[in-house]
């Protein structure tokens, strides 16, 4: 069998081979069946429990001292290559990130000192994710 089709503007002349003869009948869909709620019906009534203790958060603390640099970009922290402690200056690399299977440079936007690394090798961070604290 031939067919035409039509892919991102452009047409296509496409050819189909049927190896062993088929049926629908061969396959069946079961489809689950909801019921639906009456319109008018009172919405149901939660019982009173008692409120859920708050989830400890997953990034670690940021110290209020200092600069953050923050993640331009969602991805997976590739190198660190600051330690505590160092003096950088303004457009050096601090942290390398991997996105789309790019390395993109997280580069310092003014000479400091390193009083913080938050990022660590290996670990996946999200956009405006604190990396590194620099004073």
């Amino acid at each position: 069998m031939k067919f035409k089709i039509t892919l991102n503007g452009k047409n296509y002349e496409i050819e189909v081979e049927t190896i062993e003869p088929m049926t629908l009948s061969e396959y069946t869909a079961e489809v689950p069946v909801v019921e639906a709620a009456p319109v008018n019906a009172p919405a149901p009534v939660a019982e009173a429990t008692a409120p859920a203790a708050p989830q400890a958060s997953a990034a670690p603390a940021v110290s209020g001292d200092g600069e953050p640099i923050k993640a331009p970009m969602p991805g997976t922290i590739v190198n660190v290559n600051v330690t505590v402690g160092q003096a950088v200056k303004e457009g050096d690399v601090l942290v390398v990130i991997e996105a789309m299977k790019m390395e993109n440079e997280v580069t310092s936007p003014k000479s400091g000192t390193v009083t913080q690394i938050v990022a660590q090798k290996g670990s996946s961070v999200e956009t405006d994710a604190v990396l590194v604290v620099i004073k």
